[in-house]
Formats: C-alpha cells, structure tokens, sequence
C-alpha cells in the first residue's frame, strides 16, 4: 500500500529496491561525462491523443493512445523510438523538496516523469517494463515560478478517479533547451524494475505557487478511506554504484 510512502521498507516486499541500477539518484555535475557520440534528443509530441488524467494513489497521471510511434522520443542515447505512454509528476510538501533526482545535492519542488516505451522491440508495455531496455523515461525538474501551465486537476482528487482529459499536448511541458543527463537506472516506485534509461533535463520549466498548490491538496486515499494528503511522493537519492552519467553537453 503506498497511501504511507514509506520508500525504506520497499525492500521487504523488492529486494531490487538494492540493486545495481536504482533510481532517483544525485546528478554531480562536476562528475558527470560529456558524450559528443550522444545524439540530440528528438520529441515529436505533435499527434498524440491524451486519454485521462487520474489520481493513481500515488500520483496524478495522464495516460495517453500509444498505438504507434507518432508520439514517440528518439536520438539521444537510442537506437529506437520510444513511445509515449503516461506522465505524472512527483512533489513534496515545501519547496526545498519534491523532485526526485536532486542536482548537486539540490532538489526542486516537483519534478515531472514522461514514460516511453520500446515498442520496437516489445510487444507490450509492460513486456518492455521488465526488460533492462524496455523504458526511457525524461525527468523535468520544475521551479516555481507565476506561469501559464495549467493542468486540469481538479477533477481528479481522490485515489482511482479517472477524468476524459482529450488534448493535452506535453510539448508544453518541456523547457527551450533539451540539454540532458543520461544513466541507466530503475522505476521509482514498485516494482522498481531496472528498465530504464533516464534521461534528465538539465534546464527546469517553471509553474506557478498556484499549481503547486493543487498538486499538494490531492489526496493519496480512495473515496470513503480517511484522506491522507498526497504530498512527499518522491523516492530519496540511491547509491551510484560505479554507474557513470553521460550529459549530451559540454559543462
């Protein structure tokens, strides 16, 4: 049950929460290994179909129609495109925390979670889930800042409510500058299959206190249950264990 958000006992239940390839991790950017073989990352979000936006108990989630490659990310580190499958956002109760991936020790207030899959050689998501290529996922890290995101989470405020949430184009979630980190690492939540490569953005997008806010007041329980406020859904820093980051530009 993850209503009580309690990463440290993962374990007991997914002995991979110790393994090799975990995620989140610290991105020390003095460490990390500039790669001019790496490719640009290519995002071509231009005809995807959203189909709902939920409140998974542990985060809000936007499922999108992920029948072909047409909304895919491609380049970067890969050989295939990888499809759109879902996104959904981790945050904490200030702002000192939230994100996931911390750099330089530094966490954000939120951070966004875009998940693909390799359909090119899986035939379902959750066959590439299980496979140590199965996953590409892109971290945005997001400051506060007054903005124009404005996602519709009202609707979506106790655990397993889903919301028709047609035309949502990610795009705009994506700040100007596609500079990246990339490692190989894991789910961030159970089962933490080691199944993906991540790439993290290295420059923020910004959202207003407002959003934020919403973020904060949805709730982790199911209608009915005693609502406990959905907030701190983020998984600490794992150990590195030897992996090297790779960063498509020059520090």
């Amino acid at each position: 049950n993850l209503n009580h958000w309690r990463p440290s006992e993962w374990h007991k239940s997914y002995p991979i929460a110790q393994g090799n390839r975990q995620s989140p991790i610290d991105i020390v950017s003095a460490r990390a290994v500039y790669d001019p073989n790496l490719k640009p990352l290519i995002i071509s979000y231009e005809s995807c179909t959203s189909l709902n936006i939920s409140n998974n108990g542990h985060s809000v989630m936007v499922e999108f129609e992920d029948t072909d490659d047409k909304t895919a990310i491609s380049g970067g580190p890969f050989e295939n495109p990888f499809r759109l499958k879902q996104f959904h956002f981790h945050w904490g109760t200030k702002h000192s925390q939230g994100s996931e991936h911390t750099i330089d020790g530094k966490p954000f207030p939120c951070e966004l979670h875009l998940v693909h899959w390799n359909a090119r050689k899986y035939a379902t998501f959750g066959e590439a889930a299980a496979a140590p290529d199965g996953l590409a996922v892109v971290g945005v890290f997001l400051e506060v800042k007054i903005t124009k995101i404005a996602l519709q989470t009202d609707q979506t405020t106790t655990n397993g409510t889903k919301a028709q949430f047609r035309s949502f184009n990610p795009k705009c979630l994506l700040p100007l500058s596609l500079d990246y980190w990339t490692y190989l690492g894991s789910l961030t939540t159970p089962p933490l299959n080691e199944s993906v490569t991540w790439i993290v953005l290295k420059e923020p997008i910004r959202i207003s206190e407002k959003q934020l806010e919403k973020f904060r007041m949805l709730l982790f329980t199911s209608e009915g249950d005693q609502r406990i406020q959905m907030v701190n859904n983020f998984r600490p820093p794992q150990p590195l264990k030897g992996r090297v980051v790779r960063a498509s530009f020059k520090a």
